[in-house]
């Protein structure tokens, strides 16, 4: 693996187990499996699940697709490894894999990682001083022009969670974006984050344009949540942390996924392990292909793989015309 050189660390993720339980305290009520229920006031209700469609693979100007990339919090890539994550990603066979929180030094990298011939061009970023702590990856079958690690800024370049790639026509970005934590503690620190990489995607937009995928840490409108009334005040689905997301796509960015399925609701990419929160579908999307408006002619699908299993999250794939 070629890697950045990133040597500090802050406090664990958070949060992620305190939106989930909040989540799944209104989704009882919603899904009648709450106390409302247990005393006969309610019959339970199935689920809404979300069925991802056939995969679309030509552009509005009938153009074929030719690039295939896949995002995924792993949360853990040894244990997703053991999860049987790499077999899906075998049958998924994207151009380029692109994983967040792996949570994994280079020294401990799984053998079934560094020996994948399919990905000859390998690249990792991530936290030297704490072990099990953010990190991200890009794997690649063809060799970018370029590979970049961070954001120019140190305060947040030291926590590895951004790797650029340049290729021919395009930049690709992935990001496993800070969250607000519990207690919205980091929330400050969030909307710096917020604002600086803003910036950083809007100089890469003027060079060429650009693909933005990965755990961007907020659920952007009401209906990329189950349970938005119950979360307002937690990180992820906070008013600042959703103008930052808005403010990006004022910048001359689009929501792939939106943009395809504007009034798509009950599609989600992540749900907490508790309560059976991804049986009963109480979860949020979190996780984005953000493309530069000048792409959009190549856009042909954008994915979300709900069914393959091995983190809280699950992948999500994107076909271009490129």
């Amino acid at each position: 693996f070629q890697r950045a050189c990133v040597c500090a660390s802050r406090l664990p993720p958070g949060n992620m187990s305190k939106r989930g339980k909040k989540n799944e305290e209104v989704a009882d009520s919603d899904n009648g499996t709450g106390p409302a229920a247990k005393k006969g006031k309610k019959e339970a209700e199935p689920p809404i699940l979300y069925e991802d469609p056939p995969d679309k693979l030509t552009s509005k100007d009938g153009r074929a697709a030719g690039l295939k990339i896949t995002s995924w919090n792993v949360d853990g890539l040894r244990a997703w490894v053991k999860k049987k994550g790499l077999d899906w990603v075998r049958e998924e066979s994207p151009d380029v894999l692109c994983l967040q929180e792996t949570k994994c030094a280079e020294k401990a990298l799984p053998g079934e990682i560094t020996s994948m011939p399919e990905y000859p061009h390998k690249y990792w970023a991530g936290s030297e001083d704490k072990e099990g702590y953010s990190g991200v990856a890009m794997l690649c079958k063809t060799e970018p022009i370029n590979v970049t690690y961070g954001i120019g800024k140190e305060e947040h370049d030291k926590e590895g969670r951004v790797i650029t790639a340049e290729f021919p026509n395009y930049f690709l970005v992935t990001a496993y974006v800070p969250n607000a934590s519990r207690g919205l503690v980091r929330l400050d620190y969030r909307k710096t984050w917020d604002v600086d990489f803003r910036a950083y995607l809007s100089d890469l937009d003027k060079r060429k344009p650009l693909i933005l995928c990965g755990d961007l840490n907020v659920a952007h409108q009401e209906i990329d949540l189950k349970n938005p009334k119950g979360n307002r005040k937690n990180a992820g689905f906070t008013p600042e942390e959703r103008e930052g997301f808005t403010q990006l796509l004022d910048a001359g960015f689009v929501d792939s996924f939106r943009e395809l399925y504007p009034d798509q609701a009950y599609a989600y990419t992540f749900w907490t392990y508790m309560m059976n929160a991804r049986g009963k579908n109480v979860g949020w999307r979190l996780d984005y292909f953000v493309l530069s408006k000048a792409l959009l002619p190549s856009l042909c699908d954008s994915k979300i793989r709900n069914t393959a299993m091995g983190s809280d999250h699950c992948p999500i794939t994107l076909h271009m015309a490129v």
